[in-house]
């Protein structure tokens, strides 16, 4: 980020501090006072508010609720606002310290009910002089918004087959608390990158899991994760009947490792050839039951019933199967060791000729992790 300590010959401001330990935080908000001095940062308490919102949330009795910070203004109960794709009326104001309030300054913190819709950590927050202006600017932003997104659409339509990736997805549908446990959430899984798959968030929004999240899990054939929410009487009812399992967590890692793991599981697996013997064909008997059978040698391990076979013929595989059948003196057997002759017929495969080489292998499958 090309942040230089000053200690180091920078312009930026150090403070080392430790929240649960609880030091260095009065050095801290003395060199934030220091630092505001000296930019000469100042606010006016007076005039239509402005701020930023620090976290949103939807709040089961409540509806949206979005945390402000005022930075310009004086905000007050029965403003009308805009606040990033949204708007509404201030209903209610809540403090840190829970009190409901009428007015709030620059610089203070306080929860807002009567938002039309939640709002994304970091959205622009000011107020307006009327109920129409407001509407007037949000319809203005959403139709702006939704205009840009058709037009990736179209581009990426139109790029279709030039950029075509060949990766297997994993359809994720996250529902959290906030928005910032939701952002936070999204950044990790967008972090995750590999060459075959990639993880598909084809919904990320706040409040309890409900209906239509869980009807979209089962026709996206998605992962449903819940972040410290739960989902209500009736989602849960349709999950049970839907046979859609809805997966819970209140640790950001705990959600990433699941995901990982979920990607590996669309991982083709390495396959690892493990040879196991060879025979040397040194004779060849027609059977009226069976065809031909090749009469060999083993040379080298050793041979196992219904286990995978190739026969090499001058250096060359000439076919790649099954071992059928191994008979010993008209006996047939499980597996012959070195040393020892014997029978051996091979699925859909009778075209034998001596000194051919029967190799048989396992194929191991290894498991492969992001």
């Amino acid at each position: 980020y090309e942040l230089i300590a000053e200690d180091l010959s920078g312009d930026t401001l150090f403070v080392e501090v430790s929240a649960t330990k609880k030091e260095n935080l009065d050095k801290l908000k003395e060199c934030i006072l220091l630092q505001s001095e000296i930019l000469d940062l100042k606010a006016s308490d007076t005039g239509p508010a402005s701020g930023v919102v620090i976290e949103s949330k939807i709040d089961k009795g409540k509806g949206p609720v979005s945390t402000i910070l005022i930075s310009n203004g004086l905000l007050k109960r029965g403003d009308y606002f805009v606040c990033g794709n949204t708007w509404g009326k201030i209903r209610a104001m809540i403090n840190h310290d829970g009190n409901i309030i009428n007015e709030a300054k620059p610089a203070t913190p306080v929860e807002i009910l009567g938002m039309n819709g939640s709002a994304f950590a970091g959205a622009e927050f000011f107020v307006t002089d009327s109920e129409n202006k407001a509407k007037e600017i949000s319809d203005f932003r959403k139709e702006n918004i939704e205009g840009r997104n058709n037009a990736l659409k179209t581009k990426d339509k139109t790029t279709l087959f030039e950029n075509k990736e060949d990766k297997e997805e994993l359809n994720i549908i996250l529902k959290s608390d906030v928005q910032g446990s939701s952002e936070a959430l999204k950044m990790a899984i967008n972090k995750i990158k590999h060459e075959e798959v990639k993880a598909n968030i084809i919904l990320s929004d706040i409040g309890m899991i409900n209906e239509t999240d869980v009807s979209l899990a089962k026709a996206s054939n998605a992962l449903l994760i819940g972040f410290n929410v739960k989902p209500n009487r009736e989602a849960k009812k349709l999950a049970e009947e839907q046979n859609i399992e809805i997966r819970y967590y209140n640790i950001i890692y705990e959600a990433l490792e699941f995901i990982e793991k979920g990607l590996s599981g669309l991982l083709e697996p390495d396959i690892k050839e493990n040879i196991i013997g060879s025979a040397e064909i040194q004779k060849i008997f027609k059977v009226s039951n069976t065809g031909k059978i090749a009469g060999s040698k083993v040379t080298d391990g050793e041979i196992k019933n219904k286990a995978k076979a190739r026969i090499i013929r001058d250096g060359v595989v000439v076919y790649s199967g099954e071992i059928l059948s191994i008979f010993r003196e008209k006996n047939q057997v499980k597996e012959v060791k070195a040393g020892l002759e014997c029978g051996i017929s091979l699925k859909d495969f009778i075209d034998f000729k001596e000194k051919d080489i029967i190799e048989a292998f396992e194929a191991i499958k290894i498991e492969r992790k992001i």
